[in-house]
């Protein structure tokens, strides 16, 4: 994980000489190229350290403690002169975040892939507050997989399949693959009945998410882009059914906002049709949202794949 100026966002660093810490990368800065019309500001690079990481970390206990290190392992010092095009390392300090509950189910694990069953709460990828409270992190650590990493997304709130590649050098394949639409994904979804509603139906529309807003929004006479088969599955009660959800595109929050579009928005939904002020730390109330299959044509061995869930709805939540 980098901390870059936008003047080198794109920069891939050299290997971090600091190992996995649960599971985490170092973190890594670079200090900026040599430009001899522009005098660097900073005489040491404990100066230019600090003025980088001050704002988010006790940068003179770091380099007390020798927590920075060079390219070559050796603990960075702050009257260390600064110099151009340096790379330093570090691990953060981690927040205290409480246990999402809920079993990782190993679906399949081989030499290329990890396939998981997800539990509502768990995030994909360590991001914001859910760090050591998410997929990656705790699996890297307990499968000794320090390369293994998700090649497509599920919402923190959605439970079910998701697969992992366990090595850099497979990840390319099947992300190719997630890419272009050649991986067959069935969900299935808890909610109203409605007995006049004409099933099954396809939906198309045009969907954005804006960086920032929390909700999808529907862009009217724009060409779609996003498109789902929604049927009715089975009827559970009179006011509830099991939906049989196919998506043919994958936009964010796509199979929620195709469901609300229809009058039948997905029990325990924290975000439509109207945002609940939930806390982060409250899982009693999983959305009804299951991955429940995925179907591809392996791209390296060209067989063909099919995993299922191992839940079932109705989800069942936790007290905190």
């Amino acid at each position: 994980m980098g901390i870059a100026d936008g003047t080198y966002d794109q920069v891939v660093p050299p290997r971090s000489p600091l190992p996995q810490r649960l599971g985490l990368d170092a973190a890594w800065i670079r200090t900026p190229d040599f430009d001899s019309a522009q005098p660097f500001p900073w005489p040491t690079m404990g100066d230019w350290i600090g003025a980088k990481l001050s704002e988010f970390i006790d940068v003179p206990a770091f380099l007390a403690e020798e927590r920075f290190v060079y390219e070559d392992g050796t603990p960075a010092d702050g009257g260390d002169v600064y110099r151009p095009h340096t790379f330093v390392w570090f691990h953060r300090d981690l927040s205290s975040e409480t246990f999402v509950p809920g079993q990782i189910h190993i679906v399949h694990r081989d030499e290329r892939i990890v396939v998981i069953d997800k539990p509502a709460f768990l995030s994909t990828i360590p991001r914001g507050r859910h760090v050591q409270q998410s997929v990656v992190v705790r699996l890297r650590a307990d499968l000794g997989l320090p390369e293994l990493s998700p090649l497509h997304r599920l919402d923190r709130v959605t439970s079910g399949l998701l697969i992992l590649a366990t090595e850099k050098r497979w990840r390319g394949a099947y992300q190719t693959m997630f890419q272009r639409g050649e991986v067959g994904k069935t969900y299935h979804a808890l909610a109203p009945h409605r007995p006049d509603l004409d099933l099954p139906a396809t939906v198309r529309n045009h969907l954005i998410k804006h960086r920032g807003r929390m909700q999808a929004e529907v862009v009217r006479g724009a060409p779609a882009n996003a498109e789902s088969l929604i049927e009715r599955e089975s009827v559970l009660s009179a006011d509830t059914a099991i939906y049989r959800l196919t998506p043919r595109t994958g936009r964010t929050h796509q199979l929620r906002m195709h469901m609300l579009g229809l009058g039948v928005p997905i029990i325990g939904d924290p975000l439509y049709p109207v945002v609940q002020d939930v806390p982060v730390h409250d899982f009693t109330t999983p959305l009804q949202l299951l991955a429940s299959q995925v179907r591809f044509s392996d791209p390296i061995d060209g067989g063909m794949r099919q995993f299922d869930s191992v839940r079932r709805l109705p989800l069942q939540g936790e007290a905190r």
